[in-house]
């Protein structure tokens, strides 16, 4: 038995059952931070999140916040670098390469709509960070790599489909990101404003659908050789 248990109070123990997984365990109270510290910066912003709320929905406290990310901003940079890269990973699963490129096109960009879907985490991150004119993001050497390998993954499709013949040349990958993201973004992130403005329910299965086929079809034709 170890020094440190001959002096625990007696009791039951379970108080310092946390503590202790915690101690054996960093990668999990790293994590469990890392969610909670997520969820918060999502419904509150990078300004309106506490430290206090993060401690106490992750389990951990200050000061282990501290010791793993250093500061309030550590913390948000390591959140917005999480997120980047469960994006990043999951389109790299879809294996487009091994699609046609006008398929692999189509499903690139149905996968990027449909990643907004009934998760408004990662749009509200974006909106927060874009508040503050990304001054956090630019401290991240790492967002920066984990998107070179989606614009040669683009690069890729483009080249195939241009030697194919199905694709025409002279279109920037990093341009075809932005408008790509940026159909998808633009309606989920303004998704209730439009609703009253055009009077239709935009959340509806019916509108998504639509929306979606209609952003491949307007990336995929302006492609088109």
């Amino acid at each position: 038995m170890a020094v440190g248990s001959k002096l625990r109070p007696a009791g039951d123990g379970t108080a310092d059952a946390p503590r202790e997984v915690r101690a054996r365990d960093p990668e999990r109270t790293r994590a469990s931070i890392l969610a909670a510290a997520t969820v918060e910066f999502s419904a509150r912003g990078f300004a309106g999140a506490g430290i206090d709320a993060i401690a106490s929905r992750s389990g951990a406290n200050r000061r282990m916040i501290y010791h793993y990310f250093g500061s309030k901003r550590g913390l948000w940079l390591a959140v917005l670098e999480a997120a980047y890269e469960r994006a990043r990973m999951s389109e790299v699963a879809l294996h487009l390469d091994e699609l046609a490129p006008e398929a692999a096109m189509r499903a690139l960009v149905t996968f990027t709509f449909d990643s907004f879907i009934g998760d408004r985490t990662f749009i509200n991150l974006l909106n927060s960070e874009n508040l503050h004119q990304a001054r956090h993001l630019k401290e991240s050497a790492r967002v920066k790599g984990l998107h070179s390998p989606l614009i040669g993954l683009l690069q890729g499709i483009l080249d195939r489909g241009i030697a194919a013949g199905v694709f025409r040349a002279g279109v920037d990958p990093a341009q075809l990101w932005i408008s790509i993201a940026g159909l998808s973004y633009f309606y989920f992130s303004n998704q209730f404003t439009l609703s009253v403005i055009l009077d239709r329910n935009l959340q509806s299965k019916a509108e998504l659908d639509e929306r979606r086929a209609h952003v491949a079809d307007l990336i995929v034709h302006s492609l088109l050789a």
